[in-house]
């Protein structure tokens, strides 16, 4: 269903005689903007491989929706909103750091059993906002998506094309999540719970460090303003 509409889509571009090169782009610019390796990909990873296949591909299209969301406001600029005002800085940046070493630690202890795996789900309510956190709660990562989506929103003309440009950038999250779960799954069921429990660690160690650099910007934001 969603190739199929990914397919009208482009077919639809394609009869009003938009220009291919600026979805292209897009597509391109939207790989090498999710695809490095962080929390949402760890999350992504860490679910797939210990969830079911319901809940696995529900968390991909809320990992989706939020990312998709977020690549929006930065093309848009919420990037200004938030270079703007320093206590929403700090209060977002505080909230997510803390939260985000949460669920490291808990990604970290995680047993790694295997038993009853696909009958075992975690509670949707807390996918959404683990999502929701991993995606959104890094103010200097909107500011630096904002620089980078920004840029090329600047630098498209004609500026009607930006639509399109926004478009591909969507579609190569759609497809790069959809990978990611897919590929969770396949390898899902060739890892024991040894290995699993090591994954748990490496995916919960990293996250938790990604947690810390959160939380040493956050004491740097804070200090010079305890002290002024």
């Amino acid at each position: 269903m969603g190739i199929k509409l990914i397919l009208r889509v482009l077919h639809k571009i394609k009869n009003k005689g938009a220009n291919m090169k600026f979805f292209i782009d897009g597509l391109l610019l939207g790989f090498a903007y999710v695809a490095p390796i962080g929390m949402q990909n760890l999350f992504m990873i860490n679910t797939a491989l210990t969830q079911s296949k319901l809940r696995t591909y529900l968390t991909a299209f809320i990992i989706m929706f939020f990312d998709i969301t977020l690549a929006f406001g930065c093309f848009y600029g919420i990037g200004a909103i938030m270079s703007a005002s320093i206590w929403l800085q700090i209060i977002i940046l505080g909230i997510g750091s803390l939260v985000v070493l949460w669920i490291g630690f808990s990604i970290f202890r995680s047993d790694g059993s295997l038993e009853s795996n696909t009958e075992v789900d975690i509670p949707i309510a807390k996918v959404i906002t683990t999502a929701l956190v991993v995606t959104w709660f890094n103010p200097q990562a909107i500011i630096d998506g904002s620089m980078m989506l920004g840029a090329f929103k600047a630098s498209i003309t004609p500026p009607e094309m930006a639509t399109v440009f926004i478009l591909g950038v969507c579609v190569a999250s759609a497809i790069w999540w959809l990978f990611i779960a897919t590929l969770g799954r396949i390898f899902s069921n060739k890892i024991n719970e040894k290995a699993l429990k090591i994954i748990n660690m490496v995916c919960g160690a990293i996250i938790i460090f990604y947690g810390a650099k959160l939380f040493i910007s956050f004491v740097k934001m804070v200090m010079p303003i305890i002290h002024s």
